[in-house]
């Protein structure tokens, strides 16, 4: 399997099209190929950037990993320096010029915002990163947008009996987004927030919340959050989070403060000896959580690269990826994490329906309640 990179900046390489010319009119001038164009999966990674390098390395193992597996023939080639804010479309022409007949990337938000406002893609090309535009029929997005997560969870609560929710936020951006999604997924006739809590750090807040029947706690918080906010939810209300919440089954000690707590996450963290996870090789040493997510990322565009290359990738799924089961919905491929509970400081899989346990050392049998309906 060949993997090459280019040997000169993107932006340098103006010259002569090799596609017909009208096609990017309106984009500047033509590019030249670099040497003889020749057929192959473009990649396009800003592994260059100081701000993105190491997130976008986390991608290129995981999808070097997955194509070790599948060997595919189609050879691999790497597009990195180039800027996703400023040149992201240069590298994209770049790519095609050279012979590209897939293209996988950008990654972030503003680089796949500048791909989906081109009129014209001309290969089939993967997105890793979701943008709310128009797009050109051969440009698909896929990522790891946690609103899904949030919507996911709403599901789940609906599907064991729950009707209100109480939403716990903290003071930042992706708390707040994983509130507005969880809140348009949740709400409807049947369906009502009862309330609403910003917690900064006063845990007064909490105060008044009651064990209330039909009634779940959103918490939209990370895990060093949620162990401070934990203690001051009755133990018998139902509690679900994010993914955000997960920092592996290593760290059991943060994981006891969480116990009970629902939460979604992917196959490649809760199941790595599942035969479908183990097949992949694994980074080494060992990444941080959230690069090890994005690892899984990685693994999972070359498998639905590699769908969209066949012609019709709706027709192979749903795909049980090591990110979660994969869907097409539109433009986007959605991933369905999977759900998960944290007992005795291990999170095990399942999303029965809640059953609360009041755990407070380490070795103790779980306490429970019947099940709600």
């Amino acid at each position: 399997m060949e993997v090459t990179e280019p040997e000169q900046p993107v932006d340098e390489l103006i010259g002569t099209e090799v596609l017909p010319e009208e096609v990017f009119e309106d984009e500047g001038p033509p590019v030249l190929p670099i040497g003889e164009p020749a057929p192959h999966i473009a990649v396009l990674l800003p592994l260059q950037s100081p701000v993105f390098g190491d997130a976008a390395n986390a991608v290129r193992n995981g999808f070097l990993a997955s194509a070790r597996y599948n060997k595919q023939a189609l050879p691999i080639r790497f597009y990195s320096d180039f800027d996703e804010n400023t040149s992201v479309v240069a590298a994209y022409r770049q790519a095609i010029a050279n012979g590209a007949v897939a293209v996988v990337g950008p990654l972030t938000r503003n680089g796949v915002a500048a791909l989906a406002e081109r009129k014209y893609i001309p290969v089939p090309t993967l997105a890793l990163n979701m943008v709310e535009a128009e797009s050109a029929s051969r440009l698909y997005f896929f990522g790891m947008a946690i609103e899904n997560e949030a919507r996911q969870i709403a599901q789940m609560a609906r599907k064991q009996g729950l009707h209100q929710a109480i939403i716990v936020t903290v003071h930042n951006s992706l708390s707040q987004r994983l509130q507005v999604a969880f809140e348009e997924e949740w709400s409807d006739t049947e369906h009502g927030i009862l309330r609403e809590i910003e917690f900064n750090n006063d845990h007064t807040v909490f105060g008044d919340i009651a064990e209330i029947s039909d009634t779940m706690v959103f918490l939209a918080a990370d895990a060093s959050k949620a162990r401070v906010i934990r203690p001051y939810l009755p133990p018998k209300l139902p509690v679900y989070s994010s993914s955000q919440i997960f920092s592996g089954n290593n760290k059991t000690l943060i994981n006891y403060d969480l116990n009970g707590i629902r939460f979604v996450d992917m196959p490649w963290l809760l199941q790595p000896e599942h035969p479908a996870v183990m097949i992949y090789e694994r980074a080494n040493p060992p990444l941080p959580i959230d690069r090890e997510r994005l690892y899984a990322l990685g693994v999972d565009s070359f498998r639905l690269i590699q769908l969209m290359l066949a012609g019709n990738p709706a027709a192979a799924l749903p795909l049980d990826g090591v990110s979660g089961r994969l869907h097409l919905k539109g433009k986007v491929f959605q991933r369905e994490a999977a759900p998960a509970r944290f007992v005795e400081g291990q999170a095990h899989l399942g999303d029965a329906p809640y059953a609360s346990e009041v755990l407070m050392f380490p070795g103790q049998e779980p306490v429970q309640e019947p099940a709600q309906p």
